[in-house]
C-alpha cells in the first residue's frame, strides 16, 4: 500500500507539527498490505502500530468529520482481532459499524480516508462494495447478532466447518430489541459463534436499563486470565442463556484480549467475551468529552479538538430551545429519546424537567410503544428520534398509536438528505411510510418560527403528529404573502398569469422561491405554496392546483408515496386535470456526499427545479398565456375565477 502526505504526526493530544515526507509518515501503517501482516510484527511493533493509528484517525477524521471517539476506542481491540482470525475467510462483523475505522486501516483502505464521507469516497460504514473484508453495512444498531446467527447456520449446511463467526457489538447496541433475539437464538444452538461486547458505558449517551446495571457489576469482577480453566461467571446474563462468558478483559490490553478470543475460539460452542473498554481512549479532547466522547465530530482542530468555523444554528437547536418553553407551559408534555438526548436536542429540556425525560436506550420500538403508553395514561410524549431510525418502529405507530389515535408527536431530526452517512441514514421513507398510517399528520417547517409554530401546534393535538427536522443550520425567517385554510402563500406572480403552482415542503422552501424568480425571468407566472402540514394533503390544494396550469410538488424524501403522491391523487379523485409533476428524492439507496450536492444532484435545488418546471407536459412546453394578474396591496392575492379562495 503506497505511504500518502499528511501535514503532521502527533501522538493524540500532542503538539508536535512536524512535517514528514510522505514515506514515512505512518510507516506501520503503510506496510500493512492485508490483515496477515500483523502476524510477522512483534510486539513492541504492535504497540507502536496502535499509536501510530491513534495519531492518523485524529488528524484525518478531524480533518473530514466522522466517528472518532468510537473508533480510538476499539484499537488494540480490533488488531487482536485481526491477529486471530483470518479475514474474510473468518468472518468479522461489526455492530455498530460506525466502529471500523480500524478495521478499514487494517485491510487495506488508509488511503481512502482523505476521502472519508466524501463523495465517491470511502464510507463510514462497513460496505461490501469497498472490501470483501466487510460482510455487511450495519449502519442501524443491533443487527450483527442475527447475522451472525444466519450465517453460521449457513456455514453449517455448506459443510464450511472451519470458518469462524464473530460478531463486535457495543454494550449500547446490546439494549436493542433485536440483539436480544440474536443472543436468544445464539444460545439455543451449538454452533461456534463468538460475541465480543465492546463495553464502553456508552452509546451517544451513558447506557441505561438492567443490562447496563448488569455489566457494570461484571466490571467489578477480577480480570478474566488466560491461564483460567473454568469460565468465572456462573451468574452471568449470557450463562443463564446457556452462553460460554470470558470476561472481563481490559479491551486495550491487546495480549489478553488474543488470549480470551483464543480461549474462546477453542471452546468450540457460543461465547461472549467481554471487553472493557474506554470511548475516546489517548485523545485528551475525546477522553474529557462529557457528552459523548466525541462520538461524532464534523471538521476540528486536531491539537485542540475544538471546531475551525463556528456553524450556524442547527434546527435540532431551535427545537431543543422551543420544547423546554413548551414544557414549561404544559406539564402534561414528556419527552421519549432511544438513547439520543443530546443529539435530538432533549438536553435543555432533560435539565429543566429531568423527571419527564425517559431514555429507553437503542430501542426504538419500544419507544413508540412505551410513549403510547405515556398517552393512554393522560400525557402528551414527544419522541425524538432521528428519521432514519423511525423505520424499526412503524409497527407501533400503526398499532399502538394511530388505531387508537393516541395523542403522541413524533419529532425526526435529519429528515431528508442528511449527507455524509450515507444510503442508510438519509432520512427519505419516513413521509411515505407514515403517509400510509390513518390518522397520522406530518409536518414540514420552513423556517424557526414555522418550526416553533407546528411545534405547539403539534402537541397541542388530541391525535397523533409528526414534525420533521432537516440536518442543516436554519436559515432566516420566510414569511407568508397570506395564509389561506392553513395553507400559507409564499409567493405570487405580479402581473403575469397563473402557470405554475409549486407545493414546497419544509426546507425547500428557499430553492422552490429560487426557481419562482428563475422562470418570472422568462414570462412565466408563478406561486410558492407551503402547506405546512403535508400529510393529509390539504383541500385548499386541489382549488389552487385547478387555477394554474401546472402544480409541481417539491420535498426532499421519496418521490414515491409522499406528498406529492397525495397531491397528485387528490386531483385526480377531485377531476382537477391539471398535471401534477412530483419533484423529490428517487426511489434508490443514495450514497454518502454533501447535502446541498445530493439534494442539486436530485433535482431539488432552484435550478432543478426551475428546470423540471420547463419540461414539457403532455407534449406541450409550458409558455405563459393566461391573462396578467394584478396585485394591489400588501399581502393581497387575487386568483381569477377560483371562488374557494378568499383573503385572510
Amino acid at each position: 500500500m503506497e505511504a500518502f502526505p499528511v501535514t503532521t504526526t502527533h501522538v493524540p493530544g500532542s503538539r508536535r507539527a512536524e512535517s514528514p515526507s510522505p514515506a514515512t509518515a505512518w510507516p506501520l501503517i503503510a506496510d500493512l498490505a492485508a490483515p496477515g501482516a500483523l502476524s510477522a510484527m512483534s510486539d513492541a511493533q504492535l504497540a507502536g502500530l496502535a499509536a501510530e493509528i491513534r495519531g492518523f484517525l485524529v488528524e484525518k477524521v478531524c480533518a473530514t468529520g466522522g466517528h472518532l471517539g468510537v473508533n480510538l476506542g476499539v484499537v488494540e481491540l480490533t488488531i487482536a482481532l485481526h491477529r486471530v482470525f483470518d479475514s474474510p475467510r473468518d468472518v468479522l462483523l461489526f455492530d455498530t459499524g460506525h466502529q471500523t475505522y480500524v478495521h478499514k486501516l487494517l485491510t487495506g483502505r488508509a488511503a481512502g480516508f482523505e476521502t472519508l464521507r466524501q463523495a465517491g469516497g470511502l464510507s463510514g460504514y462497513p460496505s461490501p462494495a469497498e472490501s470483501p473484508h466487510d460482510w455487511i453495512e450495519s449502519s442501524h444498531a443491533s443487527t450483527a447478532l442475527s447475522y451472525a446467527d444466519g450465517m453460521a447456520k449457513a456455514f453449517a449446511l455448506r459443510g464450511e466447518h472451519g470458518r469462524r463467526v464473530v460478531a463486535v457489538i457495543g454494550d449500547g447496541a446490546m439494549t436493542g430489541g433485536m440483539a436480544l433475539e440474536g443472543l436468544n437464538n445464539l444460545s439455543g444452538a451449538d454452533r461456534p459463534v463468538i460475541v465480543v461486547l465492546n463495553d464502553n458505558g456508552r452509546s451517544y449517551d451513558p447506557t441505561i436499563g438492567g443490562l447496563a446495571r448488569h455489566f457494570e457489576a461484571l466490571r467489578g469482577r477480577p480480570a478474566w486470565r488466560p491461564d483460567t480453566t473454568a469460565d468465572p461467571a456462573d451468574d452471568s446474563v449470557f450463562e443463564q442463556l446457556g452462553l460460554a462468558y470470558l470476561g472481563p478483559v481490559d479491551g486495550h490490553d491487546r495480549i489478553a484480549v488474543e488470549a480470551a478470543l483464543r480461549r474462546a475460539s477453542s471452546l468450540a460452542r457460543p461465547v461472549v467475551v467481554h471487553c472493557v473498554t474506554v470511548k475516546g481512549r489517548g485523545y485528551q479532547p475525546a477522553e474529557d468529552d462529557e457528552a459523548d466522547r466525541m462520538h461524532s465530530i464534523g471538521v476540528l482542530d486536531p491539537v485542540t479538538g475544538r471546531q475551525k468555523a463556528p456553524g450556524g444554528t442547527s434546527w435540532t437547536a431551535v427545537f431543543g430551545a422551543e420544547l423546554a418553553r413548551i414544557g414549561a407551559e404544559r406539564p402534561e408534555v414528556a419527552a421519549v429519546t432511544a438513547a439520543m438526548l443530546q443529539p435530538t436536542g432533549l438536553k435543555a429540556f432533560a435539565a429543566a424537567f429531568p423527571d419527564r425525560v425517559f431514555d429507553v436506550g437503542i430501542a426504538e420500538q419500544h419507544a413508540v410503544c412505551s410513549a403510547a403508553g405515556l398517552a393512554a395514561a393522560g400525557l402528551h410524549p414527544v419522541v425524538c428520534l432521528y428519521a432514519t431510525f423511525l423505520n424499526r418502529a412503524f409497527d407501533q405507530v400503526l398499532m399502538d398509536v394511530a388505531l387508537r389515535g393516541l395523542p403522541v408527536t413524533l419529532v425526526l431530526d435529519r429528515a431528508g438528505i442528511t449527507g455524509p452517512d450515507g444510503a442508510s441514514h438519509h432520512g427519505m421513507w419516513d413521509t411515505p411510510i407514515l403517509a400510509a398510517v390513518p390518522g397520522v399528520r406530518i409536518a414540514a417547517p420552513r423556517d424557526p418560527a414555522r418550526l416553533c409554530e407546528l411545534l405547539r401546534e403539534a402537541v397541542a393535538a388530541d391525535g397523533p403528529t409528526v414534525v420533521r427536522l432537516p440536518k442543516a443550520s436554519v436559515g432566516p425567517d420566510i414569511e407568508a404573502v397570506t395564509r389561506m385554510d392553513g395553507v400559507d402563500i409564499l409567493h405570487r406572480s405580479s402581473r403575469m398569469g397563473l402557470d405554475v403552482l409549486f407545493v414546497t415542503a419544509g426546507a425547500l422552501a428557499e430553492s422552490s422561491l429560487e426557481a419562482a424568480r428563475r422562470l418570472e425571468a422568462d414570462g412565466v407566472g408563478v406561486t410558492v405554496a407551503d402547506p405546512r402540514w403535508i400529510v393529509p394533503a390539504n383541500p385548499f390544494l386541489i382549488g389552487l392546483a385547478a387555477r394554474h396550469r401546472l402544480v409541481v410538488t417539491v420535498e426532499d424524501g421519496s418521490a414515491t408515496g409522499g406528498m406529492g403522491s397525495l397531491v397528485q391523487a387528490a386531483c385526480a379523485e377531485a377531476g382537477v386535470p391539471t398535471p401534477v409533476r412530483i419533484l423529490g428524492l428517487p426511489r434508490a439507496f443514495v450514497a454518502h456526499g454533501e447535502r446541498a450536492d445530493l439534494l442539486a444532484a436530485a433535482g431539488l435545488d432552484g435550478a432543478g427545479i426551475a428546470e423540471a418546471a420547463r419540461r414539457p407536459v403532455n407534449g406541450m412546453t409550458l409558455r405563459s398565456t393566461n391573462p396578467p394578474t394584478v396585485v394591489r396591496g400588501r399581502g393581497a392575492l387575487w386568483l381569477p375565477r377560483l371562488s374557494v379562495l378568499r383573503r385572510r
